[in-house]
This record gives C-alpha cells, structure tokens and sequence, in this order.
C-alpha cells in the first residue's frame, strides 16, 4: 500500500548538559544582533508574512486528484499541523465544499504539469490561522453554493495568500469577514466573479489585511468592499461594472491606505473606479492612477483627493499612512505595479487558459474584456496537463528540507 505521510524526525537536546552554554551564547547573540524574523517565505510581504503554516507537522503528499479518500486534498487539511505538497496536477472537482485546517502549508508549487485547481465548490479556511497558500487555483463555479465564495475566510488570522487565482465565487470570489485580521493576499488574481452578484471581495470587520500587487478583473464591483484597517498597494483594476474600489460607507469607523493602484477602465466599465465612501472611511491616498479612454495604451492620470468622492460620498482624506506591518510591503510605481501583475499574477508557475485570457484582456487596456454570468459564459474550465513528478517527495524528510527546496522551485 502506497505511503502518503511522510512522519518528520525530531531530535532531541539535552538542556541540562547545554543550558548554561546556549544561554551565554543567546544572551551574547542578542546583544550584538537584533532578533532574525522567520518569514513564511522570502518574498513574503505584510501582515500576513509572519505565518509558519505547517512548518512544525508532517508531510504530506496529495496523491490524487479524487474528491476524497487517502491521499486526496481533501484529506490532506482535515487535520492541522501539516505541509502539503501535491505530487499530481490537474483539476480536483470538489463535490461539496472543502474545510482547511490551522497549521497547514500548502505548496501548489510543488504540482507537476500545469499545477492545481480547485473547482465546483468553496474552499473554506473560516476559523482556522497559521496558514501558507501558494500557486493554487480556487474556482467555485455555478454549480457552487448560492451565497459562497470560491474562498471563504470568517474569523481567520496569521495567514498568506501568495500567486494564487480566486475566481468565479457566486457571492464574492473572496469573502473575508467577521474578525479576521493579519492576513495577506499578495499576487493574486480576484476577479470574475459570477451569477448572482458578480463581485470581487467583501472585506467586513477585519484588522490587518494586506492586499499588494493582486489583479482585480471583471468584477462587477467590491474590488475590494473595504470595512475594516487594509493596505491597498500597488494593485490593479481593470474592467469593472459599477464600482471598483469600494469604501465601507457604513457607521462605523474605516481606514485604508491606498498607494500605488492603477484602475484601467474597461468596457464594461462606467467611470466610476473608486466611490461608496463616507466621513467615517479614513483614507490616505498616494501615487495612484486611473487610465479610463480605453485607447490601448497605459496613460492614466494621476488621482486627486477629490477622485474619491465629494460631498456626502468623500472620505476623510488622511495626510500619512494608518498601518505598519511587521514585514513592510515594497511598494513600486503604479505603471510597475502593473507590469508586475501582466508578469506573474495569479498562479502564474504555469499559466491555464484562463488566467491567460484574463490577462490578454487586461493588456488590451480596454479593448478586451466582459462581466459573466457564468464560467461557461466566460470560456469555461479548460484543461490542466497532469505530468510527471518534477521531484521525489519523499525523499524530504523534514518540513525545513522541503520548505527551502519549494521556496528556490517557486522563484523566491
């Protein structure tokens, strides 16, 4: 019978025979350096970046692209403290929705062929903290639940979403609410979300959430919704329907820090990129532009206070940024910003047909590009190649062996 846990080795120390050495040695090692920050991984920005995920569990190797059983995802995060690697590609096609456990990495990156998408129904990772996701697809799909995200995130903290494609979700493609906090979501593609609402992100009574360098497309609106304390850097919007970015024009007190974001008018898009704000939404703005003739080429202008609203619908405008993370996130140019997204946004390793043509709509700069009703509607699945093995898993024996090898393999 095939093996899918890898069980890590642990050694033991002797404190009594080595306390007095290491303590000399930590207290003159803290007197000369400061404390080193282990990082969820090198490129790791944000709020979320301090995550270890499954970094203290065992290993273990998804096997197959069944819905359940040994060796399936599922399987693989119905119990914390584990680090995933998925020794196949391909489609998974969930038959009812996933829920992710705390203490996990998951290392999409690690997929051969064409890598990994999840699809037909949510993802869940409500409730749970310490997590890593990188280089995965989450696509709910129409046969989803009505009122479901293709990633849901209810009272989550202390993770990070890293160049990962989060599509069509029938009530936002992301929904992060009700008290999650220290969360980044960086690289990304968030967009074409479907029937019945067609929008980005809800982000609702959250604390610390970085959204950096992400694509947000053919959204109807909430690209985010922002109510809560969010770093809004160097992203882009491209193709909204009736709002793109949205403030949390709501009672309660908001603040949001908005740099370095281009939004570039497509045509399904009004003029409308940024509104829905109030008095109670604090927003500091810099650096951003908004490119809205559709004329093919990258020309926008520069924003101004007043481009995110007036009179009842502004926010307050702020003179220097709210939020400081523990890992500050680098923050380009605008027009870099968007050349960084073209690159390498959403689960980019390997590229499917979809994000393809999201991206060759994004790069018509307004030539290209629709909201749908539906993923068929939008060009459908596709196919992911399965291939080979890229390398033996088994062979690692320990999480820090594995963890160091992904990070080379996903370009860190």
């Amino acid at each position: 019978m095939q093996s899918w846990r890898v069980p890590l080795n642990r050694p033991t120390v002797s404190f009594v025979t080595a306390s007095f050495a290491v303590l000399s040695l930590c207290l003159g090692a803290l007197a000369e350096s400061p404390r080193k920050i282990d990082v969820a991984f090198p490129t790791a920005e944000g709020f979320g970046a301090l995550a270890s995920g499954g970094r203290d569990g065992e290993i273990y190797r998804v096997t197959n692209i069944d819905d359940s059983g040994p060796g399936s995802f599922r399987d693989a995060v119905s119990k914390p403290h584990r680090f995933v690697v998925f020794d196949v590609g391909g489609i998974i096609r969930l038959k009812a929705n996933v829920s992710v456990a705390s203490h996990i990495t998951l290392a999409g990156q690690s997929a051969p062929g064409d890598g990994i998408c999840f699809y037909g129904h949510s993802v869940s990772f409500s409730g749970s903290s310490n997590v890593i996701v990188r280089h995965l697809r989450f696509r709910e799909g129409i046969g989803g639940d009505r009122g479901k995200c293709s990633v849901n995130l209810s009272g989550g903290s202390d993770m990070i979403f890293d160049h990962c494609s989060i599509e069509w979700g029938r009530w936002d493609c992301l929904g992060l609410t009700q008290g999650s906090h220290d969360i980044t979501f960086q690289h990304c593609i968030i967009g074409e979300g479907i029937d019945p609402q067609r929008f980005g992100s809800l982000t609702d009574s959250v604390t610390n959430i970085t959204y950096s360098h992400n694509l947000w497309i053919n959204n109807q609106s909430r690209n985010p919704k922002a109510k809560g304390t969010i770093q809004y850097l160097n992203n882009v919007v491209y193709n909204w329907g009736v709002t793109g970015l949205v403030g949390g024009h709501s009672a309660a007190d908001h603040q949001l820090d908005c740099i370095g974001n281009y939004f570039i008018k497509g045509p399904s898009s009004n003029d409308r990129f940024a509104g829905q704000f109030k008095a109670t939404d604090h927003v500091f703005q810099k650096d951003n532009y908004a490119d809205l003739d559709r004329d093919g080429k990258l020309n926008g202008r520069l924003l101004v206070e007043k481009d995110f609203g007036d009179g009842e619908s502004a926010p307050t405008i702020a003179a220097k940024p709210f939020l400081t993370p523990p890992i500050p996130v680098k923050v380009d140019t605008a027009s870099a910003a968007y050349e960084n997204v073209v690159k390498s946004a959403g689960a980019s390793l390997h590229r499917d047909s979809v994000d393809a043509r999201l991206i060759s709509e994004l790069t018509s700069l307004g030539k290209l590009g629709k909201i749908s009703h539906n993923e068929t509607q939008a060009g459908g699945i596709g196919e992911l190649k399965s291939g080979k093995p890229t390398f033996d898993s088994t062979k690692f024996k320990t999480t820090a062996e594995l963890e160091a090898f992904l990070n080379k393999l996903a370009g860190d």
